[in-house]
């Protein structure tokens, strides 16, 4: 059997999902092709006929993304199954991604069908797919709360019908690794067939087995992981991409299996996801927390300086995180800050480097020792922006005990100087409300999250801010010394893109509708 295990990445599918973490049609093109240098074999990018916006998404990365077969995923019904191959027609190399639940719970209180009307609606779905790509992946969701024997026929008859991969999911992560080793070797008992096509497994998170029920998987003949950068996803989310791949490549004595994935890129893509969706990476996150490679305890350190191998089990150079953590400081040029900076997996063009630069430089005249970490809360500060429409020139607050706080702001729209003045609860309060009486753009604020990016008083404070326009989610994210600052910028960010995306979207529609004029015209 092949010990070659496909990667399917679904972060901009089912990561996407994850309550915060809505993606912009910009931001998943970016994220692909990031997904592509990782070396991902499968991007299974978006679910085309949720919405306008996923299929746009969806299309754009099919059209400039090579490399990786582009995925899209659709219910098993025939109108899903167009509008994916509509979204994927460009694509270099296109699979349809066709679902429908086979447990007696989902038959019985989601779909209300028999399970002859559900065999039939798999069948004919992926007959529909194969009409249209040669690459079709058919999933039983909820498989493994299903009867094993119902399974294996839909299996059977999907297969028959052209199915290439067949996904065996964990969709509430269920069950635990004993179970699912016994389950799919039941299957490849059960469904001859199954030595033709790749059997693929896509578990959630939700008892912490995500990764170990996948690893449990591949020994009993999966050679098809479906994971997330992060383990973002559905509820507790995904089996995380780096902890699969970083499991197979320290463990090769026990699993030897190889994966295509370019690991020195990992810590670089779980950056850029992290800094697109705003969702923070746990400090003791396995591989790419801030803590994976950290050592206090006296006896640890220690033993890592007599060797490395006592305490770490990998190499932090082969997840691409730069090992010599503290290097430059105020008397650092720009040459020294622009290599570093490629060495930790940033290639900014002149106007990004230039503007980073000015931050670094500013950050050291306040601050003794730069660490990676403040590096890339910089970068990311500055470059996953949009053009300001609306710019911070000033800002004052007052704050007092038992009281009102108060702000005055300053900012400049195109070429007028507008200044206000407001209170509220806190100093952040009070920020926010009065950038919203310049501003006046309506919008609800989701979710406002603020951490140190390194220890100390001196400390960055990131600030991620979510707000929602029309079903709409925009992420602004910002790092300062200064909380109060940190908040406004990234609250500002966040309604820039907002109307720098809702002003895309508007001139999208007028330029449709100008084609379809002409064409009207012409004919």
């Amino acid at each position: 059997m092949d010990n070659r295990i496909v990667i399917f990445d679904t972060t901009l599918r089912d990561g996407e999902q994850s309550p915060g973490c809505s993606m912009n049609t910009e931001e998943k093109l970016e994220l692909a092709h990031q997904l592509a240098r990782l070396g991902v074999d499968v991007i299974e990018a978006g679910f085309p006929i949720s919405s306008v916006g996923d299929f746009e998404g969806v299309k754009r990365v099919a059209q400039e993304v090579r490399g990786p077969v582009i995925c899209g995923l659709t219910r098993c019904n025939l109108r899903d199954i167009d509008r994916a191959g509509e979204a994927l027609r460009d694509a270099e190399r296109a699979r349809i991604h066709t679902f429908i639940a086979t447990s007696d719970i989902h038959l019985e209180h989601k779909l209300k069908k028999t399970r002859a009307e559900v065999l039939k609606m798999a069948v004919d779905a992926v007959s529909h797919a194969k009409s249209i790509c040669d690459d079709v992946e058919f999933s039983a969701e909820d498989s493994t709360r299903s009867d094993i024997e119902y399974v294996a026929e839909v299996v059977t008859a999907v297969i028959e019908a052209g199915a290439t991969t067949i996904n065996l999911p964990d969709t509430v992560g269920y069950t635990i690794p004993t179970e699912y080793v016994a389950m799919i070797e039941g299957m490849i008992e059960r469904v001859p067939r199954l030595k033709d096509v790749v059997i693929s497994v896509h578990c959630h998170n939700d008892l912490g087995l995500a990764v170990a029920n996948s690893l449990a998987a591949v020994s009993a003949g999966a050679r098809q992981i479906e994971c997330t950068l992060n383990g973002l996803g559905e509820r507790a989310g995904n089996a995380a991409l780096e902890e699969v791949v970083m499991a197979l490549r320290t463990r090769r004595d026990k699993m030897p299996f190889v994966t295509g994935i370019k690991t020195e890129e990992i810590y670089r893509s779980s950056r850029l996801v992290s800094d697109i969706t705003g969702m923070p990476v746990q400090a003791n996150k396995a591989i790419v927390g801030a803590n994976a490679f950290a050592h206090e305890a006296g006896i640890h350190q220690h033993g890592v300086i007599q060797e490395r191998s006592t305490y770490e089990i990998m190499d932090p150079a082969s997840i691409g995180l730069n090992e010599n953590r503290l290097v430059l400081g105020k008397h650092s040029g720009r040459h020294a800050f622009d290599k570093h900076l490629v060495e930790l997996g940033y290639n900014l063009d002149k106007e990004d480097l230039d503007k980073a630069f000015e931050r670094f430089k500013d950050l050291c005249d306040k601050k003794k020792i730069v660490a990676d970490a403040d590096l890339e809360a910089i970068v990311a500060d500055e470059i996953y922006t949009v053009p300001e429409e609306y710019h911070l020139e000033h800002m004052g607050v007052m704050t007092s005990q038992g009281g009102m706080s108060a702000a005055a702001v300053r900012m400049r729209h195109g070429e007028e100087t507008i200044e206000e003045t407001g209170t509220g609860v806190g100093t952040v309060d009070a920020v926010f409300r009065t950038i919203d009486k310049i501003a006046r753009i309506p919008h609800t604020l989701e979710d406002y999250i603020v951490q140190a990016i390194t220890g100390g008083t001196d400390a960055l404070a990131e600030v991620t801010v979510r707000i929602r326009d029309n079903g709409n989610v925009y992420t602004g994210r910002s790092a300062h010394l200064d909380i109060v600052q940190a908040s406004a910028r990234a609250y500002l960010q966040a309604i820039n893109k907002l109307v720098h995306y809702r002003r895309t979207r508007a001139n999208a529609k007028k330029a449709q509708a100008m084609v379809e004029v002409v064409a009207a015209i012409d004919l």
